[in-house]
């Protein structure tokens, strides 16, 4: 056993829905002394989100369960590098005299490099990652490219060890010559428990009667921002080209697309069949899963797509496109078919009419996600967490590892090869 805890500090931008369960179960670790310093309480406390173009707060508890701190933050707010900046980490880093500080901030933020910093003068061990999978930028501009080739290889090793999302993530850095062990997949996870309990209380047939949907109707869902590049257009166009007249479409979220979209189910004579539920809050996605049978993500760009990890906790099968780093890790090891090409409206007409044909199959698959969901768990993502800071630990030789007999700890759930 090692003398002591390892004394551990996130920092992260904001609370996030996703991570507060990761952060209660590590600070409920044996072998963690666990804290969390939030640059800002956006999620928290009401605030304005310009991609759904309304003021969000989360409806479920995102503080509770672990000690954090405010740091206030200095700067602007804005998307900017000065957007984010929180001086007093410095501070708090150099005092704290932690092992370890995980940074869940962008490289673009000035706090990034605070955290840098001020961990690298207290000899903590700075651990962050990205969840980029290509050097391709999401907003198309190519002359990024070049200088994220010169410069992600010598960003990524000033981090002691590298923490993924995905697969396609580890491979990512493995390319851009960051060795295999200092890089540790922590899969991108939502509190799978809860999802569950909450799905097991749905009323499936009322729910879709609000939706004004039959019982024996099929329904295909969207959960996501309505924003290009995750191609909700591409969507409607398939289920459109599939001809699909016992079925539906949902679209649960809000968007700058939204009038493009409603407009185009009107001039492709599916209006109907198709429902736009606005911005549906954490609290009431369960019951949209769990009354729909398919969840479809088509993004061009989805470093994960935690949609998928929520929809197959409600036993809602679940595809997406070759683009999306959930594809890879979830879907594929239940239905590889289930996996398109992105921007390919033909090929996912076609899966929407294979998938609608079987009824029974479909719903098999949706039984399947379920039990396959159970082993990317969030439980798995703090062993993962725990492990690279060991890995730290021994390669620095600040302190023996303990073995899992020791700790007590079990090995993740082994996922078949993808």
């Amino acid at each position: 056993m090692p003398d002591r805890r390892y004394r551990v500090l996130a920092v992260a931008t904001h609370p996030v829905q996703y991570m507060t369960p990761i952060f209660r179960r590590m600070a409920k670790h044996p072998s963690l002394d666990f804290h969390v310093d939030y640059c800002t309480l956006r999620g928290a406390e009401a605030s304005h989100d310009p991609e759904f173009g309304a003021s969000i707060q989360w409806d479920v508890p995102v503080l509770d369960g672990h000690s954090w701190t405010h740091v206030p933050n200095r700067g602007s707010g804005a998307e900017s590098f000065f957007g984010l900046l929180n001086p007093n980490l410095w501070k708090l880093i150099r005092r704290g005299n932690y092992d370890a500080v995980f940074c869940f901030i962008g490289y673009v933020r000035a706090t990034f490099w605070i955290t840098c910093l001020a961990s690298k003068f207290s000899k903590a061990a700075f651990i962050f990652g990205a969840d980029a999978t290509s050097l391709t930028p999401r907003d198309g501009r190519k002359w990024k490219i070049p200088l994220k080739k010169f410069f992600w290889p010598r960003l990524f090793r000033l981090a002691d060890q590298v923490i993924v999302p995905s697969s396609d993530g580890r491979d990512f850095m493995c390319s851009l010559g960051i060795p295999r062990d200092h890089v540790s997949l922590m899969g991108d996870c939502v509190d799978n428990d809860w999802w569950i309990q909450q799905s097991q209380q749905v009323d499936r047939a009322a729910v879709r009667a609000s939706w004004g949907v039959s019982p024996d109707a099929t329904v295909i869902v969207f959960s996501a921002k309505l924003q290009q590049w995750k191609r909700p257009l591409d969507l409607l166009r398939a289920f459109a080209k599939a001809n699909l007249p016992n079925a539906f479409l949902l679209y649960a979220g809000s968007g700058p697309q939204l009038p493009q979209l409603e407009s185009e189910a009107a001039s492709l004579g599916i209006a109907s069949r198709v429902r736009f539920l606005g911005f549906v809050n954490q609290s009431q996605l369960p019951a949209v899963y769990t009354a729909a049978d398919l969840l479809i993500l088509p993004s061009e760009f989805e470093p994960f797509g935690l949609v998928v990890n929520e929809a197959m906790c409600c036993g809602c099968a679940a595809a997406a496109s070759d683009r999306c780093g959930a594809a890879r890790d979830l879907v594929a090891p239940v239905c590889p078919e289930f996996v398109f090409p992105a921007g390919d409206i033909d090929a996912l007409a076609e899966l929407m009419r294979k998938a609608i044909a079987n009824s029974v199959r479909l719903k098999a698959l949706g039984h399947a996600s379920l039990a396959y969901i159970r082993t990317w768990s969030p439980e798995r993502n703090v062993a993962s967490a725990v492990e690279a800071i060991r890995i730290v630990a021994q390669r620095r030789n600040r302190f023996p590892i303990a073995t899992q007999e020791q700790t007590g700890e079990s090995t993740p759930a082994a996922r078949p090869p993808t």
